[in-house]
């Protein structure tokens, strides 16, 4: 690639993020635009395309699957009988309301991945509030912020965390044991945030009117096989990769929205094609175009000079290394969609440790599982600035895209300066409490 064709990717790169940002134009249009301006220069060719492709298709399917399985699931009553339930545990209190979605939103996210989460909730969530006379926007924006927290409980719960430790071949298990009290305590700090971000919210208080019982479930039979498939699902994407065939998880994804589809063909509830039609099409060509937009920039060999220089200034003090990508990856996931920056930094920091002669230049392949201990923490650190970055902005995590889409459906779209506004302190003080755990993971594993 030639010194213009690097200056003009960086260009169309930045001037992508900045149209987004200022609310310009709509982000799916800008991100899909600016990919098609990088293929019409030549800069991004048929194997580039392939690379993007194969690097979004994990993501990719593990949201669609997610919205299928949640727009059958929409047509059983459940979320009406789930949200009546939630709506009598709040009292009529806003911080009950609040606390409660924590405890709605974290348990789901440590076995469904956090945007299939934020699509399945958001009816109930959105019920609630209507019911409290409360906007809904905040709520769902939270909802989003705890699930791609709450996808730091296990490996499966974000895809971010799940490239990262599928690329070092790190097991369900290992990650329970490394990485999830870091998801827990990045749950915690939330909370004591509310009362200062969320104050109205919190000190809310309503008085529950007598309500007439939603109807419920009034096909048992059909609500049941709904429920069977994302029981299916979630047991699959804890214990799809131990099967004799394995299952990764956005197979997984597939197959239940396969399944969930032919539950709601036998039933004959709706058409096929509404639901088909139901499915946030721009949410997955604004993701698919970013990973484009990602591919050029990789090609660009910016990765390999970050490598190069980080070992340069820092040599094997991985602690220290460690320390910087969190808040690096956790600056670049706030930009950017935090998936792809994730695939990204991964090619970047085996690069680093083959430098530092941490590991030899074989863990370069994709099949390379002997990371040494050492090692670990600078990969989990990147998984905590991935995930937690996305915090911050609203094209930072397809969970914050999701739930803005959802608002937007609803009659009220929602700005990048508003999802700012909330998310950019709580993934300070976040990625500021996540620093303090990778420096004892490192500290204990040396």
């Amino acid at each position: 690639m030639s010194q213009l064709q690097i200056y003009v990717t960086v260009s169309v790169f930045a001037a992508v993020i900045l149209l987004i940002a200022f609310n310009v134009i709509d982000m799916a249009v800008a991100a899909l635009t600016g990919t098609c301006l990088l293929i019409a220069l030549g800069i991004l060719g048929e194997e580039d395309l392939i690379a993007a492709t194969r690097a979004a298709a994990g993501p990719l399917g593990l949201l669609f699957g997610g919205m299928v399985v949640a727009r059958i699931l929409a047509t059983t009553g459940l979320f009406d009988l789930v949200g009546d339930i939630y709506l009598r545990a709040t009292r009529g209190s806003g911080a009950r309301f609040l606390l409660l979605l924590i405890a709605l939103v974290a348990p789901i996210c440590a076995v469904l991945p956090n945007a299939t989460t934020v699509i399945l909730l958001a009816p109930i969530i959105v019920r609630v509030c209507i019911a409290l006379e409360l906007d809904f926007v905040r709520p769902m924006l939270l909802t989003a912020i705890i699930s791609n927290s709450a996808g730091l409980l296990t490996i499966v719960g974000d895809p971010a965390t799940f490239l990262v430790g599928s690329a070092i071949g790190m097991t369900f298990g290992e990650y329970l044991k490394r990485v999830s009290l870091g998801g827990v305590i990045a749950i915690l700090v939330i909370v004591p945030l509310l009362p200062l971000l969320m104050r109205d919210l919190w000190t809310m208080k309503r008085t529950l009117s007598v309500r007439v019982p939603s109807k419920g479930i009034e096909r048992p039979v059909y609500a049941a096989l709904a429920g069977a498939v994302l029981v299916l699902m979630m047991a699959l994407f804890i214990f799809g990769e131990k099967l004799p065939i394995r299952i990764v998880p956005p197979a997984v994804a597939v197959i239940a929205s396969a399944l969930a589809l032919l539950v709601g063909f036998a039933a004959r509830i709706e058409p096929t094609d509404n639901v088909l039609r139901d499915v946030d099409w721009k949410t997955l060509v604004f993701l698919a175009s970013i990973f484009c937009l990602v591919q050029g920039m990789a090609k660009t060999g910016l990765l390999q000079i970050l490598a190069l220089k980080l070992y340069q200034m820092f040599g094997a003090q991985l602690t220290l290394v460690a320390l910087i990508l969190l808040v690096g990856v956790g600056l670049l996931s706030s930009l950017l969609a935090n998936v792809p920056v994730a695939a990204a930094s991964i090619v970047m920091v085996k690069g680093y440790l083959v430098m530092a002669e941490v590991v030899p230049e074989t863990a370069l392949s994709a099949g390379f599982s002997h990371w040494p201990a050492i090692s670990i923490p600078v990969f989990i650190a990147m998984m905590f600035g991935a995930t937690l970055g996305g915090n911050a902005t609203l094209v930072g995590a397809s969970a914050n895209i999701v739930a803005a889409g959802i608002c937007a459906r609803q009659g009220t779209p929602v700005t990048f300066g508003i999802f700012l506004r909330y998310g950019l302190p709580i993934t300070i003080v976040q990625l500021a409490v996540s620093a303090l755990y990778v420096f004892g993971l490192s500290r204990l594993l040396n």
